[in-house]
């Protein structure tokens, strides 16, 4: 027999940025729950509101199945005497099962004979499991800080106020939480403040939606959200920003949505654009609104947890507490545009940067002088990069960017285009933070690309340099997202320079005895470590990653084209055949390692077999076609050229016995070998793939 359950846990208002997550959670943690101890159930779906956390499971069995116990006794050898006759070990085996000796039965394994007891344990009640399962559940969600409330113990992310469980037409006696179960739950604040009895578990979300002002369904009130939204903007003829993260944190602080829209005085549109969404968006949960042609209107919309009898209160409620503000906001601009920019740049000089690394303006100088090198490889402008480095976090002293961090960068930008500077150095200010995260976009070419690489350069060897490296735990300097923006500035742009140069330079570019010697060199080997994890987010295999980092080269740019080459040097049907002749080759080389000159040139005279000469043949003839392949950096056509040596190395390897008792022969062959490996390693060492 089956019946649907639900089980509801009301709270005060939980943390809406986590709510969905808990919730999905909570969902799978009770099914899975339901599943371990054996009872069968069909779907789950979660509800989740700013007051509750709610799963509703269909085809819940109301009762454990029988299930076979098997217990393993003594083996058979042990379990009787001489004779025949019950050892003492068996009769023991027997008193604990609580039966006699001729109960018990015989089981053959692998490992022998063994005596067994087998009995049929008849299921529990669902209604009977559901406590313990549901504390396990709740005990186990990710919850990062727990809270007490009242005299009890009980601890949650938020204090509980009622549990309701109801499995088909009946509730499940509990206490959770320290909580007594029932069949009741409890609409909107508000709307429907009193208790409502779930007659049925599957009637729980009509009874909410009918009766409780309540949308209980995450997903279904995301909908409501973003229609109320884009018909309200429709209606006024303009159209809203509906960031995803902003409309699911809209959604976990209601329960029954009801957009408005409000305005606000046209004076404040001076102010940047960015500053008046980030607060609408960061502190007022407002979407912000725009013309047709992509211009911010001195409007928003904002979705209140009411459906009010005077609409007009409540729109000139939310109106009232942006203007104070919009106004703080409003002088802080006006304020920073008393001076330029470059006056707040002494400012900096009191900022500590790191207590070894000195001030955010030493940091600024070094950074300056590394892109003014950088610019004369890339072959731009070394002084407007060295101005941009210089004002670069000159709006950290501003108190726009004190009261906006987020915009740090954009301010300087603005400020830096009020005081006259280059467009390019201008752009460069907020283009240095790029790309931000995973997937983020790229400064374009130019000055603003220079200063990215160099400030994540100069972090990278000062934060290593003075031994601060990223642990699985702590990344307080963002190492990790450092080294992967520097990866993707020379590979995606791309730079055509050295990564080992770079760094090199960079650690010069200390005073002496800053950082600590071989810096250069681990941050090398950590950028390059973080080449594997980047290239598996393109769908690029591990082993042809590690095939053109055994080969050697640090310009990432051509280790790109070198990789992608391999990746797709796989697909050849002689991809597998030479990548295990490039192991056997490895190998041989590696055990002689020592024993014959690597650089020597092959004896023709010691050649006695024709596929010594043919294979020295093909050899000669590909280095000459892949030469110019290689200068072009053609690496697939150099692979593919390559390819053509599979029926060569086979004849090679069933002709000629490369260990010779002739120590001249022998080191002549190894030396052939050699030849042949440093064919492919001009791309990979193919001999890493499988």
């Amino acid at each position: 027999m089956t019946q649907d359950l639900l089980i509801e846990i009301g709270t005060e208002e939980l943390p809406p940025v986590s709510l969905h997550g808990l919730a999905s959670t909570f969902a799978c943690g009770i099914a899975a729950k339901l599943t371990e101890n054996g009872i069968g159930h069909g779907p789950a779906t979660s509800f989740c509101t700013p007051r509750r956390l709610a799963v509703l499971v269909v085809g819940v069995e109301t009762r454990q199945a029988q299930r076979e116990i098997t217990r393993r006794g003594p083996a058979v050898v042990a379990a009787f005497g001489p004779e025949g006759n019950p050892t003492k070990a068996l009769e023991g085996f027997a008193r604990s099962c609580g039966v006699v000796v001729t109960d018990l039965a015989r089981e053959q394994s692998e490992r022998g004979e063994w005596v067994v007891f087998r009995t049929i344990e008849s299921g529990q009640a669902t209604s009977q499991l559901l406590p313990r399962m549901l504390e396990q559940v709740l005990a186990e969600l990710p919850v990062a800080k727990r809270m007490r409330w009242g005299t009890g113990d009980a601890e949650f992310v938020r204090p509980v106020h009622w549990v309701c469980i109801v499995l088909g037409d009946k509730a499940v006696p509990a206490q959770v939480l320290g909580v007594y179960a029932g069949s009741e739950t409890f609409g909107h604040r508000f709307h429907a403040p009193g208790p409502l009895r779930v007659t049925h578990a599957s009637l729980y979300p009509q009874l909410l939606r009918e009766r409780g002002f309540v949308e209980p369904s995450f997903e279904q009130r995301r909908a409501l959200i973003v229609a109320q939204v884009q018909q309200l903007a429709t209606t006024h003829r303009v159209t809203a920003d509906l960031p995803p993260g902003l409309v699911d944190e809209v959604t976990a602080l209601v329960e029954w949505p009801t957009a408005i829209f409000g305005s606000f005085d046209e004076s404040f549109l001076s102010v940047p654009a960015e500053v008046l969404i980030e607060t609408m968006e960061k502190n007022q949960k407002y979407f912000p609104v725009r013309d047709a042609d992509g211009r911010l209107q001195a409007s928003f919309i904002a979705v209140s947890n009411i459906e009010s009898k005077c609409p007009e209160q409540v729109i000139q409620g939310n109106e009232r507490v942006i203007r104070p503000r919009f106004a703080d906001a409003q002088f802080f601009w006006r304020q920073g545009l008393q001076q330029p920019l470059d006056a707040y740049f002494d400012r900096l000089e009191s900022v500590v940067f790191q207590d070894k690394l000195g001030s955010v303006a030493d940091r600024g100088r070094r950074v300056g002088t590394l892109g003014n090198l950088i610019a004369g490889a890339t072959g731009d402008d070394p002084q407007l990069v060295e101005r941009a480095a210089m004002l670069a976090k000159c709006d950290l002293a501003t108190t726009m960017v004190t009261e906006f961090p987020s915009l740090q960068g954009i301010i300087g930008r603005y400020y830096a285009e009020h005081s006259g500077e280059a467009s390019a150095v201008c752009a460069a200010i907020e283009e240095q933070y790029l790309p931000r995260y995973g997937g983020d976009a790229l400064p374009p070419r130019g000055c603003g690309l220079v200063l990215a690489l160099a400030d994540r350069l100069d972090l990278l060897i000062g934060t290593f340099g003075i031994g601060i490296t990223p642990t699985g735990a702590k990344d307080p300097y963002g190492l990790r997202r450092a080294s992967i923006a520097v990866v993707r500035i020379l590979v995606e742009s791309p730079l055509e320079l050295d990564l080992k140069w770079l760094l090199a330079a960079t650690e010069a570019n200390f005073p002496e005895g800053v950082v600590g010697p071989g810096t250069a060199e681990a941050v090398l080997a950590y950028i390059l470590g973080r080449l594997n994890g980047f290239y598996q987010e393109h769908g690029v295999s591990a082993d042809s990653v590690a095939s053109v980092i055994a080969a050697g080269g640090t310009t990432l740019s051509q280790l790109d084209r070198r990789i992608r080459a391999v990746q797709a040097f796989r697909s050849l049907p002689a991809a597998l055949a030479l990548a295990a002749a490039n192991k056997r080759i490895s190998n041989i080389l590696a055990k002689n390692e020592g024993s014959f000159d690597s650089a020597a040139q092959p004896d023709l005279g010691l050649f006695s077999d024709d596929a010594e000469w043919h294979l020295w043949q093909r050899i000669c003839e590909l280095e000459q076609a892949i030469e110019p392949l290689l200068q072009r950096q053609d690496f697939p056509a150099v692979l593919g050229r390559l390819a053509e040596l599979r029926e060569d190395a086979n004849l090679f390897f069933e002709q000629v016995m490369i260990m010779s008792n002739v120590p001249s022969v022998r080191e002549n062959r190894l030396v052939l070998l050699k030849r042949l490996q440093a064919l492919f390693m001009n791309v990979a060492d193919i001999s890493f793939l499988h």
